[in-house]
């Protein structure tokens, strides 16, 4: 940041691609507020880093941006209002950060409640985040979401489809839908996540993906679309959070562990080529070395290769926080074997793929992409951005692989 005066408004977003894609509707409200020299921090709350680092970005522009208006949004701002304000920024609220009048003088004291629209990141990238839905009707014990953003809504169907043909007339060629509990999409407009999928799919889009999915929820509807349509990419991502069972009792989650290794016995052996992703928190209240070893483990039993994994991080006002800690020291050192274990699962599997045929998705550089299942790829020779082209896969480069550009 510098103190020069920005022409329009900055927006940073910090946290999961539902934020990602909110930012873009937050970056055209404050354009159409008219507001000029502003930075908007869209925060997350997901782990006390996040906040920490939200708070370190908030002082720092505050500091060199003395003349700018700064303004937090997001979960952070909706868990500790009082301390961004304290700091000398100004807050909107969760439900209000895609208004324009939430960027306007004065500032509106409350956020003005919406039916919740769909938020489409920018044309700057090959791929549109696609917001269907936001917060969660769920309690599990660890989590803030439903403090931070309400309960679960729905976009409508075809607000949702609107906002893909435009991410397809601008030429993305793959869209994802994200949302905080994307699974629950349509339990408040009785339609279903799988209805969703199939009225996208009656769209000219070349690639869908699907952001992480709750495993209860993959009905018989999305799994054969998971499993059966080859427009939607063979990449599942499920919050599993845990692999032993009383922890995730205690989470109150509402899988087992036999669930998600059914789960994905049962994809895998439908698409064999689809690969797994999955939430993992380590060091949750309680864990003892047995419950961590369960955890570990299932990295192997659901061959997880990509994993997102990070320590448990306490939040105030949740259940969890009140639980027995197992100490940040423990839960950061069993993160580090559980990235530790994943890195290893994904290497092989990345070797595995050497000599294969895929299709590549180009990236605004020209060079890296990612493969139907999500393979991060490197080419070897550039190619147009935005084009879907058909690659041989070469070797591992670290976590990537080398592609060439075959003849179609």
């Amino acid at each position: 940041m510098s103190g020069a005066v920005i022409d329009g408004p900055e927006v940073v977003n910090f946290g999961c691609r539902l934020n990602i894609a909110e930012g873009e509707a937050i970056r055209a409200a404050a354009r159409e507020a008219g507001t000029r020299d502003i930075i908007i921090f869209n925060s997350c709350a997901v782990t006390d880093e996040a906040v920490r680092q939200a708070k370190q970005a908030v002082r720092r522009a505050l500091r060199e941006r003395p003349d700018a208006a700064v303004v937090v949004t997001g979960c952070a701002a909706e868990l500790e209002a009082d301390r961004f304000a304290e700091m000398g920024a100004r807050i909107v609220r969760n439900d209000a950060k895609g208004l324009a009048e939430s960027y306007g003088a004065p500032f509106p004291a409350k956020a003005r409640s919406r039916a919740y629209t769909p938020a489409l990141s920018g044309a700057d990238h090959a791929r549109a985040f696609l917001g269907v839905q936001t917060g969660c009707s769920h309690s599990c014990t660890f989590c803030a979401t439903v403090m931070a953003r309400g309960t679960a809504r729905s976009a409508s169907i075809a607000a949702v489809v609107e906002a893909a043909r435009v991410a397809i007339d601008r030429g993305q060629r793959e869209v994802i839908l994200t949302g905080v509990d994307l699974a629950s999409y349509g339990d408040d407009s009785e339609t279903t996540l799988a209805a969703l999928v199939e009225e996208l799919l009656a769209l000219p889009i070349a690639r869908l993906r699907l952001s992480s999915l709750d495993p209860n929820r993959i009905d018989d509807r999305l799994f054969a679309l998971l499993t059966q349509e080859s427009r939607v990419m063979p990449h599942v991502h499920l919050s599993l959070q845990a692999g032993d069972d009383m922890v995730l009792t205690r989470m109150k989650r509402r899988h087992r562990r036999a669930d998600a290794v059914a789960l994905v016995a049962r994809l895998k052996a439908a698409r064999p080529e689809i690969a797994i992703g999955a939430d993992l928190i380590a060091g949750f209240p309680t864990e003892d070395d047995t419950m961590f070893a369960n955890s570990l483990a299932l990295i192997d039993d659901c061959d997880i290769v990509f994993g997102h994994i990070f320590p448990y991080s306490a939040r105030a006002g949740t259940a969890a926080a009140r639980m027995p800690q197992v100490g940040r020291a423990i839960a950061r050192d069993r993160a580090a074997t559980l990235r530790a274990a994943n890195i290893r699962r994904c290497h092989a599997w990345l070797d595995a793929q050497a000599g294969h045929t895929a299709t590549m998705l180009v990236e605004r550089d020209g060079v890296s992409g990612h493969a139907e299942n999500f393979a991060a790829l490197t080419l070897t020779s550039p190619a147009a951005a935005g084009t879907i082209i058909p690659v041989r896969i070469g070797g591992r480069l670290d976590d990537r692989l080398t592609a060439t550009e075959q003849a179609a």
